[in-house]
């Protein structure tokens, strides 16, 4: 279990990055006249992914839960890609990256990098290490609660973002 716990630390850390680098982008697009939208469900959504975070370390703690390497080593490996995923998404969105829905009005859609191909791939990054960075340390609640909370996180989130960019005529 101990690179199972090394990886959650690693992404513990991975995430308070996102964050800095999320409020540095929300700030800035804000100063360029951005509109942001859907703050009320922007703390359920940190505290989901804390909650994830948590159920990771707690559920293979106190349910005794082992390292199963058939399964845990190709979790890992989905977890490594998902988050690869999730920094292309941050890098080719740039500036205009936040974990934040703000929309600069008049900006275009991005339709490069991952976009070019679906319309929100960062969401499958979080959509497929939900259930795998738990599953990687055995912990199938975990990996179940916070699928069908997340399911029902990012209907809320879409539609946000949906009518945000419908707004702001992007």
């Amino acid at each position: 279990m101990v690179v199972y716990y090394t990886l959650l630390a690693v992404i513990g850390v991975e995430r308070v990055c996102e964050l800095v680098v999320s409020t540095r982008h929300a700030n800035a697009s804000l100063r360029r006249g951005g509109v942001e939208s859907g703050a009320g469900h922007f703390p359920v959504m940190v505290a989901l992914h804390v909650l994830l975070l948590v159920g990771c370390v707690v559920e293979p703690l106190t349910l005794h839960r082992t390292f199963i390497p058939a399964l845990g080593y190709p979790m890992i490996a989905v977890v490594v890609a998902a988050n690869a995923l999730r920094w292309w998404c941050i890098a080719t969105l740039g500036p205009s990256w936040s974990a934040r829905v703000i929309v600069i009005p008049g900006m275009p859609l991005v339709r490069s990098g991952p976009y070019r191909w679906f319309a929100h791939p960062n969401y499958v990054a979080v959509i497929i290490e939900g259930a795998a960075l738990p599953l990687a340390g055995s912990a199938w609640i975990t990996a179940g609660t916070f699928t069908v909370l997340n399911a029902a996180l990012l209907t809320v989130r879409l539609r946000c973002e949906t009518r945000a960019l419908a707004a702001a005529g992007a």
